[in-house]
């Protein structure tokens, strides 16, 4: 191929072009507007006029409770999500990865629950969550378990909530786990085995230590995913952040702001305080992911 010229880098402009536009106005101009929204204190938004600027926006999240409580269930959501759901969906493709009958079927099923709508899913788990008819206290109450209010006790609603996401949230990570295991060269698995080494031990020295990018690929996807969760708490709960707020996280906070309130200030502020969060928990896993494991 020969040099770049005017004419080429011209019509390669052309070409990119719709798909320029269209960034540039949903993306991000949304995201310098919305930087900008933070900082209005006295504005009028059907003219379009600010009168007065500052910082008010982010000293109401700072003393609003319902703010701490959305940052707190948000964190406990992505710590009950993520772990989990790395954990069971590595052994889950492992298992799938080896030669086990009807094992295309098994990842189909496995990966449905992603590609499925979340209001349809919510749907289903609204039933298996059912205090009086639902599976989930069915099989409970056969070990004598009583039934449990899964969504209208503040107790139980963020659990509940756990289980869903996990559950819906497994299909991506076990199809990445899979593209993963398939890339490790078998030969390291044979010499294992013909130095002894148990499978337990195969798993940790092997496995874990070459699977180490894919983790940190699922663990950086996964974190992000989990601290902008809406869609479930919104269709599980019947629009309500749960019994007493209990669901009530930072984006569905940001939701009642904006849609219910039209605080279009304090909604933008909180939006950018969950981006700084995400921006710097992806900061410290890519300088953990920097680490090279040494074999």
């Amino acid at each position: 191929m020969g040099r770049p010229t005017l004419k080429s880098t011209f019509t390669a402009f052309l070409y990119l072009l719709p798909a320029l536009l269209i960034i540039t106005v949903f993306t991000i101009y949304p995201i310098i507007k919305s930087l900008l929204i933070s900082f209005y204190n006295d504005y009028d938004f059907f003219q379009d006029i600010v009168y007065e600027r500052g910082i008010d926006s982010y000293i109401y999240l700072w003393n609003d409770p319902n703010f701490h409580l959305a940052l707190k269930n948000t964190f406990i959501f992505v710590i009950g999500v993520v772990p989990c759901s790395i954990i069971l969906s590595l052994l889950i493709a492992i298992l799938l990865n080896t030669n086990i009958k009807l094992r295309a079927l098994f990842r189909t099923v496995y990966f449905i629950p992603f590609v499925t709508s979340v209001v349809a899913v919510s749907i289903v788990w609204r039933w298996i969550f059912h205090t009086e008819y639902g599976v989930l206290n069915y099989f409970l109450g056969l070990f004598g378990v009583d039934p449990i209010a899964w969504l209208t006790d503040p107790k139980w609603a963020m659990p509940s909530l756990i289980i869903l996401s996990i559950w819906k949230g497994l299909g991506y990570n076990i199809i990445i786990f899979l593209a993963g295991l398939q890339n490790i060269n078998d030969q390291y698995y044979l010499a294992a085995k013909i130095d002894g080494a148990s499978a337990i031990k195969r798993f940790f020295f092997i496995t874990v230590p070459l699977l180490s990018p894919t983790t940190f690929f699922v663990s950086v996807v996964s974190i992000i995913g989990s601290f902008k969760v809406f869609d479930e708490i919104y269709a599980l709960f019947g629009g309500q952040p749960g019994p007493a707020s209990s669901a009530l996280t930072v984006v569905y906070y940001i939701f009642e702001k904006f849609y219910g309130e039209w605080n279009f200030g304090v909604a933008s502020a909180a939006a950018y305080c969950l981006f700084i969060i995400i921006f710097i928990l992806t900061l410290i896993q890519l300088y953990i992911g920097k680490r090279k494991v040494t074999y």
